[in-house]
């Protein structure tokens, strides 16, 4: 038994800055944070005593025969990709609901990626595990989206994240004295709208947008370099991230019609008029959570007027997707034709990062 345990992210700026159209002309750059909720795969191998070879269970229950069959997209990507010839079961939780801002869908394909190498004896690199999601999600599924919730996933952590037009990505940590840290994430307040959506629906029209949005997002693109500059300067209170929050979203409106609706015009407003100093809904738009930023003392008040809302509170995640549980000598390393199986090793992929310690093939102690 595999079990992957990846973050989800709140992205501040620069997003719509890395769709590849956009970056393949201009560049692009994000700047955010991982966070302590999570999604959890796990991974184990099935026995081969049922009529089905595979079960996937996330918000539905699949017993299918072969890959093709499967409807999950990821999973029926990766599988396919990673040629998965042996039976399996796949078990999704995840702390916070799907299809709601929070890069929940690339979460849970740098998860699978990183427990099903897991189960080859496989530590995939944090950068490895970026690109293969990207490109399972950009090509293989063909989605509509970005390329940074993959890396938020991976790495974890306070980021600015570089798109160069020349392809790949940068992680550069926003470096900030514990004190800073505690002071961003005390004036951030999450909370969820109640809508879902699909994210690439939203994000087709925006990169069909892209030509006639050039203004909007050089100018997003821009705050991410000024939201650096505030944060790193501690003389700045870090309630003025919101001023530039709120000109962000009202950008971020402007980019297509389906990015905001009543709901989440009149949460907004019902935050701002409480003593919010800005905020953004995350992610493609069309639902999911929202994000306000408010000064210490408003902080109660803009709650309050949120009350009907769930309200998540969270921390900075700075490990990224990890192993948490490798026990890789369990019923899979039995072939039922009564032959022993080869005793397996773990392999470390360059570059890759592990807590734990090495034996006999296995890591141990990965918590």
């Amino acid at each position: 038994m595999i079990i992957s345990r990846t973050p989800f992210r709140v992205s501040l700026f620069g997003g719509g800055t890395d769709y590849p159209d956009w970056i393949r002309e201009h560049g692009g750059a994000v700047l955010g944070m991982a966070i302590n909720k999570y999604c959890y795969l796990t991974v184990r191998s099935l026995p081969p005593f049922f009529e089905h070879k595979h079960r996937i269970v996330y918000s539905k229950i699949e017993q299918v025969r072969e890959t093709s069959e499967i409807v999950h997209p990821a999973v029926r990507a990766v599988f396919s990709e990673l040629a998965i010839d042996d039976g399996l079961e796949v078990h999704h939780d995840a702390d916070l609901p799907a299809r709601s801002g929070l890069g929940s869908s690339s979460s849970f394909t740098v998860g699978l990626l990183n427990t099903l190498h897991a189960l080859r004896g496989r530590m995939m690199s944090k950068a490895e595990l970026c690109n293969e999601a990207i490109r399972i999600e950009q090509e293989v599924i063909g989605e509509s989206v970005g390329c940074q919730d993959q890396v938020w996933a991976a790495y974890g952590g306070l980021n600015r994240i570089e798109f160069p037009r020349e392809g790949g990505f940068t992680v550069r940590p926003v470096v900030l004295g514990n004190h800073r840290r505690r002071e961003l994430v005390a004036s951030l307040i999450l909370v969820f709208s109640g809508l879902s959506r699909f994210a690439s629906d939203v994000a087709e029209e925006k990169i069909s947008n892209i030509a006639r949005n050039e203004r909007q997002l050089f100018t997003m693109r821009r705050m991410v370099d000024q939201a650096m500059d505030l944060l790193l300067d501690e003389n700045e209170p870090v309630h003025r991230l919101g001023e530039m929050l709120n000109e962000s979203w009202m950008l971020k409106r402007s980019l297509a019609s389906c990015v905001s609706n009543s709901r989440i015009d009149d949460i907004y407003e019902a935050a701002m008029a409480a003593g919010a100093s800005g905020g953004k809904l995350l992610g493609a738009g069309g639902g999911g959570f929202l994000a306000f930023v408010t000064r210490p003392e408003r902080r109660a008040a803009v709650c309050e007027a949120l009350r009907g809302l769930i309200q998540v509170t969270f921390e900075i995640d700075n490990e990224g997707s990890r192993i948490m549980i490798y026990e890789p000598n369990g019923i899979g390393a039995v072939h039922y034709n009564n032959q022993p199986a080869a005793p397996r090793s773990f392999e470390y992929a360059e570059g890759a990062l592990a807590t734990g310690m090495r034996t006999n093939g296995a890591i141990v102690n990965l918590s």
